[in-house]
């Protein structure tokens, strides 16, 4: 037996008898072990992949047998990553014996990919130059750090044009991520966005223009009037972030040029949707500037010389008291492959430039009381199946929180993976559209119980078929953009079967009161087969969108307080993008076809699909709307355009109540022309009382003498105390919103 085989068997220990089936064995690793550790409490092992590779050797030695659990305690402390941790299928556990890797205190073992700064290293500026280019104001409080001995590479330069994420490194300070460099500052008093409204040329290509360059895309050009721009040193590299078209398209662009005399920017690359080019929402497009050390001017700012490697911050507290951390790692902390039956418990994932966990093609693999933060891609990525997040702290994220994928689509073979009791706030930072708090696709994965918020774009991304949407508080979301939903799903004829049911939905941001833009729930594009049940929707915008599509029920929700409640459009009718093979993601039934939408188990699942070119495919038909409750809509309660008022008697509309609780509106009356609504309405002198528990907290439960109740029988009552976060071994906080429920 060599030496680590024989350290191993000594520092298995066994908590089983020798007559048990299959042993139960523990491996301790343990931070800053100076001495060659054998694994045992006694003497652990320093790092992760010592644990690893020694169960490796005792399985391939016979020491370690199949059916035997073993457990890596890992303790409190730092452990620094320079690469991934790796597991693959012969790491993985049984059905009936696991491999787990727990904290042996939860949150107190912290797996790192960036390395700690010494606070004394941050010396006053001296160097004339750079001082000259600082705000004289400040220029005494900001340090510098010469990353030299730490970074021996040089130091990649940000790309012309990127969305995303920015090339690393990335500061953090006290466990929250630093602000690079930028104009106007977070908490400028007029707004963190500077705005613009005259555009002297899109960039988009015209292959018709007689001026041969204007035949391709270039980076496009804009009047700006704020003189700000005469202060940036733009040789060194200045870089835009703006929703420069749409409000759901963000991307950071180089200046190329300024033009004083007629204030002109021209940015360095072409954005895909073209410069102010034509959009649903604001006339004004918004930017902010970034990576200009003259604007290095406010506490928790910071910006990265990288050719000298010198690190400038002006630091928000004492900062020899403060903990600073540089992510470095691009690499996902840890990754995985064809592994089964492993858990990661109590752990946390922390200061890496890539994503906390990447697991692809993993089965019955469970991530519980894990943090992730800090990190500039995802928190957690799972690809596979009876795969379980749960109960797990995840934010300060570049992109997404966390994402679902597996099972398979054509055979409509669910994956059963898991996402329950997850608390997902502030993601979205470097990405700031499309990195969702929860990302879903494939078929049959389950989101229940989390609480997501604070994020500029949505709160669930979901394609595909067979979804749960249960019990989930979302706030604070789509907070800087627009033509956004919190739940969103799109352009697909197939992501059938998905089910939204008893979500608490509210507090919305973006949009305005004449574009009402930002949805509670939203069904772009035609997208069909989806329903939507006995959710809350509070002070959500346009509660409801159902872009043109089919088959989408919407029952037993309770809608309070949102401008418009409900909207169905009949775009299919007259978009001339709609099945366009020239516009590849529109062409609905092709993306049909190539999940069989004709054949079982296709047809037997979903009929009405199956017949749909036979149908009036172009129509939003099949859309029952029932025992829903409308409360003080402000604007509309129902916003349907002309085509869908002709189809409404195919919509199958009953037993809804509309309910004006201090005296009719507009919105009301319009309503009144539809039948399977019904009407209630108080004054100012007796508002009506439908008998929430307590509307003032934010308490929707109904008393069991509700007036809505009696008003509208039918209704079902709506578990709210049920939503949301729950108490378990690794959650005492069920309540994080300000509300108390």
């Amino acid at each position: 037996m060599n030496r680590l085989l024989f350290t191993f068997a000594l520092g298995l220990a066994s908590v089983a008898s020798s007559t048990t089936a299959h042993a139960q064995k523990e491996l301790y690793v343990a931070a800053e072990v100076t001495a060659l550790g054998d694994g045992s409490r006694q003497t652990p092992f320093a790092t992760l992949v010592e644990a690893r590779d020694a169960i490796r050797q005792a399985r391939t030695s016979g020491d370690l047998q199949a059916d035997d659990t073993v457990t890596v305690w890992i303790g409190p402390g730092i452990y620094q990553l320079e690469k991934s941790f790796e597991l693959s299928a012969v790491d993985s556990g049984t059905e009936k014996a696991s491999i787990v890797y727990r904290a042996t205190k939860t949150g107190t073992a912290r797996i790192r990919g960036g390395i700690t700064l010494d606070p004394n290293a941050f010396k006053p500026i001296t160097d004339p130059k750079v001082r000259s280019r600082l705000d004289e104001s400040i220029r005494d409080q900001i340090r510098v750090c010469d990353l030299s001995k730490q970074l021996r590479d040089p130091i990649d330069p940000l790309k012309t044009s990127y969305r995303g994420v920015p090339e690393s490194p990335w500061l953090y300070c006290n466990d929250q991520p630093m602000t690079l460099a930028r104009w106007p500052n977070v908490d400028a008093a007029d707004g963190a966005w500077a705005t613009f409204s005259t555009t002297l040329d899109t960039g988009l290509a015209d292959p018709d223009a007689e001026d041969p360059a204007k035949r391709k895309a270039r980076g496009g050009s804009f009047v700006f009037e704020d003189p700000r721009p005469q202060r940036w040193n733009l040789d060194a590299g200045v870089w835009l972030l703006g929703y420069w078209t749409h409000d759901w398209s963000d991307e950071v662009i180089r200046i190329a040029s300024y033009e004083p005399e007629n204030h002109q920017i021209t940015l360095a690359a072409p954005h895909n949707y073209g410069i102010n080019a034509g959009t649903w929402g604001a006339a004004e497009r918004r930017f902010f500037a970034l990576n200009a050390l003259e604007e290095l001017d406010a506490p928790g700012e910071w910006y990265l010389d990288r050719t000298k490697k010198r690190l400038y911050f002006y630091p928000n507290d004492d900062l020899i008291q403060s903990n600073i951390v540089l992510a470095t790692l691009t690499r996902p902390l840890v990754q995985a492959s064809n592994l089964k039956h492993t858990k990661f418990e109590g752990l946390v994932f922390e200061y890496a430039h890539a994503d906390g966990i990447v697991l692809h093609n993993t089965e019955h693999v469970e991530i519980t009381g894990c943090r992730a933060a800090n990190l500039a891609k995802s928190g957690f990525v799972v690809d596979g199946n009876h795969n379980t997040i749960r109960s797990c702290d995840l934010y300060n994220l570049g992109t997404s929180g966390l994402s679902l994928r597996g099972g398979d689509r054509r055979s409509l073979t669910p994956a059963e993976n898991l996402a329950i009791n997850n608390h997902i706030h502030h993601y979205g930072l470097f990405q700031r559209t499309y990195a969702p708090g929860i990302g879903v696709s494939g078929c049959g994965q389950s989101v229940q119980h989390n609480c997501i918020h604070d994020a500029p774009h949505n709160a669930v991304l979901y394609g595909g078929n067979e979804h749960r949407f249960e019990y989930n508080e979302v706030y604070r979301v789509v907070m800087e953009t627009g033509d956004a939903g919190a739940f969103y799903t799109g352009r697909d004829w197939t992501s059938q079967g998905n089910v939204l049911r008893h979500n608490y939905i509210h507090d919305l941001g973006g949009g305005d009161a004449k574009h009402v833009n930002t949805m509670g729930v939203y069904l772009d594009d035609c997208d069909s087969g989806d329903t939507i049940e006995g959710n809350v929707f509070y002070r959500a915008g346009r509660a409801i969108m159902i872009g043109g599509g089919r088959s989408n029920p919407v029952l037993n929700n309770l809608v309070i307080d949102c401008p418009i409640g409900l909207h169905i459009d009949a775009r299919g009718m007259t978009w001339k993008q709609w099945n366009n093979p020239s516009y590849s993601s529109w062409h609905l039934e092709a993306k049909a076809q190539a999940v069989g939408y004709t054949q079982p188990p296709w047809s037997d699942r979903y009929p009405k699909l199956a017949a749909i070119m036979n149908d009036s495919p172009r129509q939003p038909l099949y859309n029952p709307i029932r025992r829903n409750v409308f409360v003080d809509c402000t604007s509309q309660v129902c916003n349907f355009d002309g085509n869908v008022k002709k189809l409404l008697d195919q919509f199958e509309i009953e037993n809804n109540l509309v309910v004006q609780t201090a005296g009719e509106s507009s919105g009301v009356v319009a309503t009144k022309e539809i039948q399977g609504f019904t009407h209630l309405a108080g004054t100012a002198d007796d508002p009506i009382e439908l008998g929430f528990k307590n509307e003032d907290a934010e308490n929707f439960s109904l008393t069991n003498d509700a007036r809505l109740l009696k008003v509208l029988p039918s209704f079902e009552p709506i578990p709210f105390a049920k939503i949301g976060l729950y108490r378990d071994q690794y959650r005492e906080q069920t309540t994080p919103t300000p509300s108390s429920r």
